[in-house]
Formats: structure tokens, sequence, C-alpha cells
């Protein structure tokens, strides 16, 4: 299972991508290979403002439907528009191409709260 050391994590499986402000969010391979083949995804609207925790889409495969939550605060300021009529790519290359959402955070101390490499591979033996 990949868990790139660069990225921070959280509990509910998304991975976060820090870039100054901006935050990417995407799921993490642990998830998306719990999922199973990817069929749509469904990402927010851009200007969305949400809070950690929050709701930013669905993720729907041949196995189940699950929700995706917002790891930090913030307001959408872009989404992977690709996913729409590719959403393999979320099995594909979960840390790549198949993110789901960039956001500007409004609380960056909320990152403190986040899994490193570490503690997030730690969580995903615990529930393999």
């Amino acid at each position: 299972m990949n868990i790139p050391a660069t990225l921070l994590y959280s509990k509910d499986h998304e991975w976060v991508k820090i870039e100054g402000t901006k935050a990417t969010i995407g799921i993490t391979d642990f998830a998306q290979s719990q999922l199973g083949d990817v069929v749509f995804v469904e990402v927010p609207v851009i200007d969305t403002v949400l809070n950690a925790g929050d709701g930013i889409g669905t993720i729907e495969s041949v196995k189940a439907v699950s929700d995706v939550y917002c790891p930090l605060s913030g307001a959408v300021v872009d989404v992977n528009e690709e996913l729409e009529a590719s959403p393999q790519l979320v099995n594909e290359d979960p840390y790549g191409k198949g993110w789901i959402c960039t956001i500007v955070m409004s609380k960056q101390e909320e990152a403190k709260e986040l899994l490193d490499a570490a503690a997030y591979t730690k969580l995903t033996s615990e529930e393999a």
C-alpha cells in the first residue's frame, strides 16, 4: 500500500497536500482499494465554504457509495473535473490525477490534527 511521507492524512482516509495556504484533497490508496472499482465521483462546487468534517462529495464504486469529508476548513477554489469522465483515476492514481479538490484553508492550525505517514500506516494496519 502506498502512503507517501510528504502528505498528511485524516482518520477518514483522505490525504492532504499543503502548499502555502492551499490544500489539495483526495482519498488514500487504502480507501480506494477498500472501495474497489470507482464508477462515479461527486466533487464539491467551487466557492463552497467548508468546515473540517463537512462532506465534500461522494465516491461510488461497484461495491458501495462512500462520503468524502473535508479534513480542513476552507473555501473550494479548484475541483478535478476530469473525474466526471474518468472516475477510475481515483483507483489508478489516487495521489496524483485522482485528486478531488483544492481549498484555501481558513484555519491552518487544523493541519496539526492530521496524521503523518507513520501514524496513518498504523491506523490502516489496525483496520485491515
